[in-house]
């Protein structure tokens, strides 16, 4: 925390005119899962975030700080923890010399956002640094979502991004925005070729969506499916029917030529929430997953032909700034990605042997912030 307070006195001490605000936040996310099929690794596959099970996890303690200054901005927001171990793992990397850093996921992990924004004139925004990923409906941290778990979508698809934006209202409901990226997970790209995105957000009082398209070259140079440009399309869109009913929904679709044909896939997620009280709700998702994957080529994904979930999540928030979850998750594959039983290998000399089509698993979660 003292690193923050230094951030916050040089701030204002340089300018102490315009010094506007300094805010402070952060959260801690903590929880107990069991896996019916009680694997022997204690490993839930392909989970995301909530990986362990007959375990406590901390799996992430996040800090921030957002300081405005006139038209400028900073948000700068550390964590640590079990997540962002998991959601670095894709970081490209790649080696250095006496004198340059080599680039992988642990360098970064550290940092879930950094980032300066500048309200420009004529109504324009610019921002640049380190960002979540602007793809779909759900957020890194576990109180902006309706379920304890992330969707197949969400930890399939890209989670953050290095690079620029500028935004613009169309309208009174609508804002464009023109991204540039490093690419897919990447603080550092992992090739030479900047990624290129578009989208369109829509706000009313009962409605809001987002539709984004993303173009650019995604696998590294050398690989055997060539330059291939990759492309995303993403639609989401959250409507409150009324005070106790909210529904939200995500379509995702995409595809790469390479230089072994045509690899690809379609992915989509609905979502329903009823509160039941100030301090109660309860929360319903499904997702399906699938890709198709070009002969010779390396899957763009997921190691199976598709997967899908369905997920019921009971939250009760006692106080503000607290929420205890209470969650029930079946996941389904086309072939054995998940563990049970006893499984084969030891996760070092000999990588573990998948052996299940489908887990269930129920999590208590916990999470708190300020």
């Amino acid at each position: 925390m003292r690193w923050i307070v230094t951030l916050a006195v040089v701030w204002a001490a340089t300018s102490p005119a315009r010094a506007q605000s300094i805010t402070f936040g952060g959260y801690v996310e903590t929880y107990y899962s069991f896996n019916f099929r009680r694997p022997s690794n204690h490993i839930t596959n392909l989970r995301g975030f909530d990986n362990r099970e007959g375990t406590f996890t901390l799996s992430n303690v996040a800090l921030g700080t957002k300081a405005t200054r006139g038209p400028l901005s900073v948000e700068i927001i550390l964590q640590v923890g079990s997540t962002p171990s998991t959601y670095y793992l894709a970081e490209p990397t790649l080696a250095g010399t006496s004198t340059v850093n080599a680039n992988d996921g642990p360098l970064w992990k550290y940092i879930q956002k950094a980032v300066f924004a500048y309200n420009a004139p004529h109504g324009f925004v610019l921002d640049a640094g380190l960002m979540p990923s602007p793809i779909g409906c759900e957020a890194f941290a576990v109180k902006d979502n309706w379920n304890w778990s992330r969707s197949n979508l969400f930890f399939g698809l890209p989670f953050y991004h290095t690079g620029a934006r500028v935004a613009h209202a169309l309208s009174d409901s609508w804002t464009g925005m023109l991204h540039v990226y490093s690419g897919w997970n990447s603080v550092v790209d992992n090739n030479p070729y900047p990624s290129v995105a578009l989208s369109a957000n829509y706000a009313s009082d009962a409605v809001k969506g987002q539709v984004i398209y993303m173009g650019g070259i995604e696998r590294p140079p050398g690989a055997p499916e060539g330059n291939a440009w990759r492309n995303l399309l993403d639609a989401v869109a959250t409507i409150d029917i009324s005070d106790a009913v909210a529904v939200q929904g995500e379509l995702d679709g995409g595809v790469e030529p390479n230089a072994f044909g045509t690899s690809g896939w379609f992915a989509a997620a609905a979502y329903g929430k009823v509160t039941l009280s100030d301090a109660l709700f309860t929360a319903l998702r499904v997702d399906y997953f699938r890709e198709w994957v070009a002969t010779g080529a390396t899957p763009i994904v997921w190691p199976t032909e598709w997967l899908a979930s369905i997920t019921a999540t009971l939250a009760y928030q006692p106080i503000d700034g607290v929420s205890l979850r209470l969650e029930l998750r079946h996941d389904q594959a086309k072939t054995p990605v998940f563990f049970g039983g006893t499984v084969e290998g030891d996760g070092v000399t000999m990588p573990f042997v998948p052996n299940r089509r489908s887990q269930d698993t129920m999590t208590l979660g916990a999470t708190a912030w300020f």
